[in-house]
């Protein structure tokens, strides 16, 4: 059986030179929704970022390391571009006594980042989910980036493939070795998992099941990227 492309972490001998650019411009619409923080605490957590964005519709944060450390810095993606303008009014607001600096950014800034950390196998990185009784917004998912992958967040901790299986049916037919349950670093589970679906239009189609239960839970989905599956399966492995 062939290796899944999508959860393969690369082992790729190019090196990345300029991680963290520093030339966006604050303001400047992005056609992603991502924006970059700079300035943070350096024992900021997830959650940290959930509550400096409170009322906002975050999709996933990232908080960069290098060389094993937090570097005080963070991408953030949102449900959409209303969302982004809200995120840089909140430019130079505090974070406990600091000032964090939000900017505008481009995808392939945020790509990047990601696949910095995965080329460094994830040293010392622990995953911090989000707040699990954050509460549920609208959110138009129809107008986000759609790829292959989708992120399933709301999950038990003892969920299994084949569970995830059952839940989206016969019609998508999910196989276990297309699922890939999320662990922190400790072998803990997260309560997120990734699926690859045989097309972005499979994917899509599958977004019909959003909020609907797995057992009691409510399972939220959202679109993600092959990028965000790689980093996920790279924190599970250490």
């Amino acid at each position: 059986m062939e290796s899944n492309p999508y959860f393969a972490v690369s082992s790729g001998a190019s090196s990345y030179h300029q991680p963290y650019g520093y030339g966006s411009s604050r303001f400047q619409p992005s056609g992603f929704p991502v924006v970059r923080l700079r300035g943070l605490p350096f024992n900021c957590t997830e959650i940290d970022i959930y509550k400096f964005f409170a009322g906002l519709d975050i999709v996933d944060s990232f908080l960069v390391n290098k060389d094993g450390r937090f570097i005080g810095e963070a991408f953030v993606v949102f449900a959409g571009h209303m969302q982004v303008d809200y995120a840089l009014q909140r430019d130079r607001q505090n974070m406990g006594r600091r000032y964090v600096e939000v900017f505008s950014c481009k995808k392939e800034e945020y790509y990047q980042a990601v696949a910095a950390e995965v080329k460094e196998g994830g040293k010392d990185y622990e995953y911090r989910s989000p707040p699990p009784s954050r509460p549920k917004r609208s959110v138009n998912k129809d107008d986000m980036e759609y790829s292959e992958i989708l992120k399933l967040r709301g999950l038990s901790y003892s969920v299994r493939k084949t569970d995830i299986g059952r839940f989206f049916g016969e019609e998508f037919n999910v196989k276990p070795d297309k699922v890939h349950i999320a662990y922190r670093s400790d072998g803990k589970a997260t309560g997120e998992a990734y699926v690859e679906f045989a097309s972005t239009e499979e994917a899509k189609k599958a977004m019909c099941k959003d909020n609907m239960k797995i057992g009691s839970r409510y399972i939220e989905l959202f679109p993600s990227h092959p990028d965000e599956a790689k980093r996920a399966e790279s924190r599970s492995r250490h």
